[in-house]
């Protein structure tokens, strides 16, 4: 899709959101898109999906546009939703509530397009809308970037003369500055994994606060900025020249969010990049996402990643949940004479062949644009689904993706690219999070244990063609373990695989994997819908008899991909 104007822009957010309009509920209040459950119930699934376009169409009527119907369904849909009488009434909030979440956007809305989510509103209407908004000052909320949910909920409340806490918005800032790691990162509280909810969380509302709060708080404001500046020169290299993020971590779902921390860069009149740079990064980003099989018939967007795809997801996926993409369309409320518009989409910028990023917890690797992610395996350990797969692997990278295991039980249905799994009794146990971890310039090297009773230490080593993988393992009992590599797509064209000895290999005609070991080469074919990336793959691995005691491997993964 041709992405240069503010029209192509607006035309790709109605591509997203007007197939919704015919699944509002008769008072607007809720937005029913499927049935799949999560771990909160029907209201808050509901106005989460009602919630989350409001991240595109605010900025869009900030920058001046105009879809009498959407206004018509927002306006009756926050008086419905917010009215205690109301058939569609969302609800008395509890403790760690998810409605907290889905006020954000409504809480933006109010402070920048308070003529369309406000002002409309009557006497009665505004004080329920306050007082549905302020529950968030009743209850707890997680130590993490919900604390930016209550900031902003307390700014717009402040903003249009309603009763907010002053005290609960400078302690949600003070949680927030506490976060702070260093070169831009931050934690997300108390998790000590890093992945995007620091550029589409942390630093987005970072940037949204450096405006809303610009007079009234101007110290934190120059912080939050000076943070996005530095942060931008790490989070530049987890793109990819074809336009591909580096798949890792959580809530991939939201899928084209990936880049809205660019866009929340230039909303906010930063340059940390030149902004044809930027410009670059953000179409490339979008058209790659276009390029994927992410909507259903009806053009709604799906669970999944590159298709529809439940494996990958967490126990906080709902139906309305990729929605959250919306955040990189603050770039609507841009004027329409602002230069973003007119400038051309410029190539990536020269980067670090290896850049270590000790705060990201990872090594990356840079080869004719593509990305490859060496990770220290750093994560909560056991968080909401699919964590070793989403943190603890040795290798992401932007042209094969990664599998998300269906079940531990054998190795087609663990599908464990990209680590070293160990296989007892019909079980397939790998790395789960690492016990200590060196980034260093040339390599990372993890402490981990897959079993009690087996200790491993491993270094992986970028190298120009792939990588290398140095384990040093002490075993209680004799087992057996599986080196694996990428997994490549074996229906795809030009698909064939080879054993030989000690080198196992699958290519196609646009990605080639080969292992090599000491040990039995083997090609695994992993059960369907494993990978994010594709339905179907193949998975070269090096098989080692493990001996009870002291052993040392040495595997070569090469991978090419055009």
């Amino acid at each position: 899709m041709n992405l240069q104007t503010k029209a192509d822009f607006t035309a790709l957010m109605h591509k997203f959101l007007d197939p919704l309009k015919p699944y509002y509920s008769a008072g607007c209040a809720r937005l029913h898109l499927g049935e799949t459950g999560v771990t909160y119930n029907q209201n808050a699934i509901e106005l989460e999906a009602f919630s989350r376009p409001l991240w595109a169409l605010v900025p869009f009527w900030v920058g001046g546009g105009s879809d009498p119907e959407f206004e018509k369904i927002y306006r009756k849909g926050l008086a419905a939703g917010t009215d205690p009488e109301n058939p569609e009434y969302w609800g008395t909030t509890g403790e760690y509530d998810q409605c907290y979440v889905e006020m954000a956007a409504i809480a933006c809305g109010i402070l920048t397009a308070p003529e369309k989510l406000w002002v409309p509103l009557s006497d009665a209407e505004k004080q329920n809308l306050a007082a549905w908004l302020g529950q968030i000052n009743a209850h707890t909320i997680p130590d993490c970037n919900w604390q930016f949910f209550r900031i902003l909920v307390n700014l717009a409340l402040k903003s249009v003369g309603m009763p907010f806490s002053p005290e609960l918005l400078e302690d949600g800032l003070c949680k927030i500055d506490s976060y702070y790691s260093g070169d831009g990162w931050s934690t997300d509280g108390a998790s000590v994994q890093k992945d995007y909810y620091i550029p589409w969380a942390i630093q987005y509302y970072g940037l949204l606060y450096s405006k809303f709060a610009a007079d009234i708080d101007p110290r934190r404001a120059a912080l939050y900025r000076q943070r996005a500046q530095l942060f931008a020169q790490q989070f530049v290299y987890w793109f990819d020249a074809n336009g591909a993020a580096l798949p890792f971590g959580r809530s991939l779902t939201y899928r084209f969010a990936q880049n809205s921390f660019w866009a929340a860069c230039i909303w906010a009149g930063l340059e940390p990049l030149p902004l044809p740079v930027m410009k670059g990064l953000i179409v490339r980003n979008f058209n790659w996402w276009l390029g994927q099989k992410m909507f259903d018939r009806d053009g709604i967007l799906t669970i999944g990643y590159c298709y529809p795809q439940m494996y990958m997801a967490e126990r906080y996926n709902a139906p309305g949940s990729p929605y959250w993409g919306m955040k990189s369309f603050l770039l609507l409320a841009l004027p329409d004479d602002h230069p973003f518009w007119s400038a051309e989409a410029a190539p990536m910028p020269a980067l670090e062949r290896l850049k270590p990023m000790p705060y990201a917890n990872m090594l990356v690797q840079r080869r004719a644009g593509r990305v490859t992610a060496y990770a220290a395996g750093v994560n909560e350990g056991h968080g909401h689904g699919q964590f070793p797969e989403k943190y603890a692997k040795f290798a992401y990278d932007t042209r094969f993706g990664f599998c998300a295991s269906r079940s531990r039980e054998v190795l087609n249905q663990a599908a464990p690219d990209s680590m070293l799994a160990f296989v007892m009794d019909d079980n397939v146990f790998v790395r789960k999070v690492s016990k200590t971890w060196k980034i260093e310039a040339g390599a990372v090297t993890a402490q981990w244990s897959p079993f009690p009773g087996i200790e491993v230490t491993t270094t992986i080593t970028p190298i120009a063609t792939g990588h290398r993988r140095h384990h040093e393992i002490d075993s209680s009992f004799d087992c057996e373990a599986y080196d694996c590599g990428f997994a490549v797509p074996n229906f795809a064209p030009g698909y064939a695989e080879s054993v030989e000895n000690d080198t196992a290999e699958a290519h196609c005609d646009t990605l080639r994997c080969t292992v090599r070991g000491r040990g039995e080469a083997v090609v695994i074919g992993c059960d369907p819908n494993t990978s994010l990336y594709f339905t179907n793959v193949h998975l070269p691995a090096v098989k080692y008899h493990i001996p009870k005691g002291h052993t040392e491997l040495d595997t070569e993964v090469f991978d090419e991909a055009d």
